[in-house]
Protein backbone atom coordinates (compact mmCIF):
# COMPACT_ATOMS: atom_id res chain seq x y z
CA UNK A 1 0.00 0.00 0.00
CA UNK A 2 1.54 3.16 -0.86
CA UNK A 3 0.82 6.81 1.02
CA UNK A 4 -0.24 9.58 -0.43
CA UNK A 5 2.31 12.67 0.40
CA UNK A 6 1.24 16.02 1.50
CA UNK A 7 1.02 18.53 -1.71
CA UNK A 8 3.00 21.69 -0.10
CA UNK A 9 3.66 23.58 -3.18
CA UNK A 10 2.08 25.29 -6.33
CA UNK A 11 2.28 23.61 -9.69
CA UNK A 12 4.15 25.78 -12.84
CA UNK A 13 0.43 25.58 -14.68
CA UNK A 14 -0.62 27.00 -11.51
CA UNK A 15 1.90 30.03 -11.23
CA UNK A 16 1.79 30.78 -14.78
CA UNK A 17 -2.27 30.78 -14.56
CA UNK A 18 -2.08 33.40 -11.49
CA UNK A 19 0.59 35.36 -13.87
CA UNK A 20 -1.38 35.75 -16.38
CA UNK A 21 -4.41 37.01 -14.75
CA UNK A 22 -2.23 40.02 -12.97
CA UNK A 23 -0.68 40.81 -16.42
CA UNK A 24 -4.44 41.00 -17.50
CA UNK A 25 -5.73 43.43 -14.64
CA UNK A 26 -2.47 45.78 -14.40
CA UNK A 27 -2.99 46.14 -18.68
CA UNK A 28 -6.45 47.26 -17.64
CA UNK A 29 -6.05 48.93 -14.50
CA UNK A 30 -2.99 50.76 -15.71
CA UNK A 31 -4.79 53.31 -18.34
CA UNK A 32 -7.47 53.83 -15.62
CA UNK A 33 -4.81 54.88 -12.90
CA UNK A 34 -3.31 57.48 -15.90
CA UNK A 35 -6.92 59.18 -16.71
CA UNK A 36 -7.68 59.38 -13.13
CA UNK A 37 -4.30 61.15 -12.26
CA UNK A 38 -5.28 63.91 -15.07
CA UNK A 39 -8.65 63.84 -13.66
CA UNK A 40 -7.53 65.18 -11.23
CA UNK A 41 -5.08 67.89 -12.31
CA UNK A 42 -8.38 68.95 -14.07
CA UNK A 43 -9.95 69.42 -10.73
CA UNK A 44 -7.51 70.91 -8.94
CA UNK A 45 -6.72 73.39 -12.01
CA UNK A 46 -10.66 74.69 -12.26
CA UNK A 47 -10.42 75.17 -8.30
CA UNK A 48 -7.47 77.58 -8.74
CA UNK A 49 -9.08 79.30 -11.74
CA UNK A 50 -12.09 79.80 -9.63
CA UNK A 51 -10.21 80.68 -6.34
CA UNK A 52 -8.23 83.05 -8.48
CA UNK A 53 -10.99 84.50 -10.95
CA UNK A 54 -12.93 85.60 -7.16
CA UNK A 55 -9.99 86.98 -5.35
CA UNK A 56 -9.30 89.27 -8.53
CA UNK A 57 -13.17 90.56 -8.11
CA UNK A 58 -12.70 90.95 -4.52
CA UNK A 59 -9.86 92.89 -4.81
CA UNK A 60 -11.52 94.91 -7.32
CA UNK A 61 -14.09 95.83 -4.53
CA UNK A 62 -12.22 96.41 -2.01
CA UNK A 63 -10.59 98.86 -4.43
CA UNK A 64 -13.93 100.44 -5.32
CA UNK A 65 -14.39 101.01 -1.94
CA UNK A 66 -11.21 102.59 -1.10
CA UNK A 67 -11.85 104.98 -4.26
CA UNK A 68 -10.05 103.40 -7.27
CA UNK A 69 -11.65 101.50 -9.84
CA UNK A 70 -9.38 99.62 -11.47
CA UNK A 71 -8.15 96.14 -11.20
CA UNK A 72 -5.03 94.56 -9.76
CA UNK A 73 -1.76 95.61 -12.56
CA UNK A 74 0.25 93.17 -13.15
CA UNK A 75 3.85 92.71 -11.71
CA UNK A 76 5.37 91.59 -8.36
CA UNK A 77 6.01 94.61 -6.64
CA UNK A 78 4.16 97.16 -5.55
CA UNK A 79 2.50 100.67 -6.47
CA UNK A 80 0.81 103.32 -4.59
CA UNK A 81 -2.40 105.28 -5.33
CA UNK A 82 -4.15 107.99 -3.47
CA UNK A 83 -1.84 107.65 -0.33
CA UNK A 84 -2.27 103.57 -0.23
CA UNK A 85 0.24 101.17 -1.28
CA UNK A 86 -1.29 97.86 -3.14
CA UNK A 87 0.04 95.38 -4.27
CA UNK A 88 0.79 94.07 -7.39
CA UNK A 89 -0.58 90.72 -9.27
CA UNK A 90 2.46 88.39 -8.21
CA UNK A 91 3.91 90.18 -5.70
CA UNK A 92 5.56 87.18 -3.20
CA UNK A 93 4.72 84.60 -5.52
CA UNK A 94 1.91 83.88 -7.71
CA UNK A 95 -1.29 85.46 -7.32
CA UNK A 96 0.09 86.96 -4.76
CA UNK A 97 -1.30 90.42 -4.44
CA UNK A 98 -5.02 88.88 -4.87
CA UNK A 99 -4.54 85.02 -3.07
CA UNK A 100 -4.14 85.16 0.95
CA UNK A 101 -1.18 82.42 -0.03
CA UNK A 102 0.51 83.01 -3.09
CA UNK A 103 1.39 80.01 -5.60
CA UNK A 104 4.38 79.06 -6.10
CA UNK A 105 6.28 79.34 -9.82
CA UNK A 106 6.87 75.47 -10.86
CA UNK A 107 7.31 75.42 -14.28
CA UNK A 108 7.00 72.27 -16.26
CA UNK A 109 5.43 70.39 -13.48
CA UNK A 110 1.84 68.35 -14.05
CA UNK A 111 -0.63 70.43 -11.88
CA UNK A 112 1.48 73.53 -11.05
CA UNK A 113 1.28 77.31 -12.28
CA UNK A 114 4.26 79.02 -14.14
CA UNK A 115 4.76 82.61 -15.25
CA UNK A 116 6.90 84.74 -16.74
CA UNK A 117 7.71 87.78 -13.85
CA UNK A 118 4.87 90.68 -14.44
CA UNK A 119 4.19 89.01 -17.86
CA UNK A 120 0.34 88.51 -16.85
CA UNK A 121 0.96 85.29 -18.88
CA UNK A 122 0.25 81.79 -16.94
CA UNK A 123 0.44 78.22 -18.00
CA UNK A 124 -1.31 75.64 -15.67
CA UNK A 125 0.47 72.15 -17.16
CA UNK A 126 -2.21 69.44 -17.38
CA UNK A 127 -0.64 65.82 -18.14
CA UNK A 128 1.90 66.87 -20.87
CA UNK A 129 0.23 70.16 -22.34
CA UNK A 130 0.63 73.44 -21.26
CA UNK A 131 -2.65 75.04 -21.24
CA UNK A 132 -2.10 79.05 -21.32
CA UNK A 133 -4.27 81.75 -19.13
CA UNK A 134 -3.82 85.41 -19.64
CA UNK A 135 -4.47 88.45 -16.93
CA UNK A 136 -5.65 91.47 -18.66
CA UNK A 137 -5.88 94.23 -15.98
CA UNK A 138 -7.55 96.82 -18.41
CA UNK A 139 -11.06 94.49 -17.37
CA UNK A 140 -10.11 92.17 -14.77
CA UNK A 141 -10.37 89.00 -17.16
CA UNK A 142 -8.27 85.76 -16.63
CA UNK A 143 -8.95 83.71 -19.39
CA UNK A 144 -7.70 80.88 -21.29
CA UNK A 145 -6.13 81.72 -24.50
CA UNK A 146 -5.63 78.52 -26.54
CA UNK A 147 -8.07 76.26 -28.22
CA UNK A 148 -6.91 72.60 -26.99
CA UNK A 149 -8.29 69.78 -25.29
CA UNK A 150 -8.12 71.14 -21.59
CA UNK A 151 -9.08 74.39 -22.30
CA UNK A 152 -12.83 73.91 -22.24
CA UNK A 153 -12.56 71.68 -18.66
CA UNK A 154 -10.76 74.11 -16.82
CA UNK A 155 -12.68 76.92 -17.54
CA UNK A 156 -16.06 75.42 -17.88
Amino acid sequence: MRLCRNRLAFTMIEIVFVIVILGILAAVAIPKFAATRTDAQIAKGRADISSIRSAIVSERQTRIIRGSSSYIPNGTDTYTYDGTTYKKMDKDGLFGGVLMYPMSNESGKAGKWSATAGSGTYVFKVADTDVTFTYTPADGKFLCTQTDAYCPELTN
